[in-house]
């Protein structure tokens, strides 16, 4: 109690609101909110640390976060599917903690609200959510060990987001399923991607998608993956008869 006393006395409102915020997220109190300050900063500010000489933003966090929730999701997978082979665990693994989930976990929880940038959030690519969500998961760590590290991802991930049975049937990568269709039907592919001279305030990217030399579909993103992500998708939807009986 002295502790939280002492945020809201000594610290500006901005920063009482930050620790509450963030306390209600967690569902425990943190100790060192430093950690967490450090989650939510962005490159763009180029601060650096006095004692390594290294940029302070989310990064390193977020490398450390990324490592936290693969274990965690690992060893629950383990445990949960026993007749799990390596490929399927990893399979499933990797559908949970996808960019595509990681970004709609920051959104939910709207962490873009405690970024601190030197840039206008309107140029900000969408993997950011993802990002500073697996930078918090680090910050949780350094704080409190990987008890309560564990305990955030079974109640912010795992509890309201993992089904193994509905995961089994997900796809979370159409262009993979589409060249692999390509390849066994012995089809010529070609993703021609160039950049969108379009008004938007990010830089975008179009890709054709060719089909023994025939555009099928098109895509449209902020970078090169996505747009060909989105044309593979259309592809696959296109073709979905001729893929689903493969």
């Amino acid at each position: 109690m002295k502790f939280i006393q002492k945020i809201v006395k000594i610290r500006s409102k901005k920063e009482a609101f930050f620790y509450y915020s963030l306390k209600k997220l967690l569902g425990f109190t943190p100790r060192n909110i430093q950690f967490y300050k450090k989650a939510f900063i962005h490159r763009s500010i180029k601060e650096v640390d006095k004692k390594t000489g290294l940029q302070i933003n989310y990064e390193r966090l977020e490398f450390l976060g990324d490592a936290m929730l693969s274990a965690v999701i690992a060893s629950h997978l383990f445990q949960e599917v026993p007749s799990g082979d390596e490929g399927y665990l990893t399979q499933m693994r990797s559908k949970i903690v996808s960019r595509e989930h990681l970004n709609e976990l920051g959104r939910d929880f709207n962490l873009l609200l405690f970024v601190k940038s030197n840039v206008a959030r309107s140029k900000f690519g969408d993997d950011i959510h993802g990002n500073i969500f697996e930078a918090l998961i680090g910050a949780i760590y350094l704080d409190r060990g990987y008890h309560y590290c564990e305990k955030f991802i079974y109640k912010r991930v795992i509890t309201p987001y993992v089904d193994v049975l509905k995961l089994e049937g997900k796809i979370t990568s159409y262009k993979s399923i589409f060249i692999e269709w390509c390849q066994k039907q012995k089809k010529e592919f070609l993703f021609e991607v160039y950049e969108d001279t379009g008004n938007d305030p990010v830089k975008h990217f179009s890709v054709k998608l060719f089909l023994d030399g025939i555009i099928i579909a098109k895509g449209r993103a902020t970078s090169k993956k996505k747009a060909e992500e989105i044309a593979s998708k259309r592809a696959y939807f296109a073709f979905q008869n001729e893929i689903s009986n493969l």
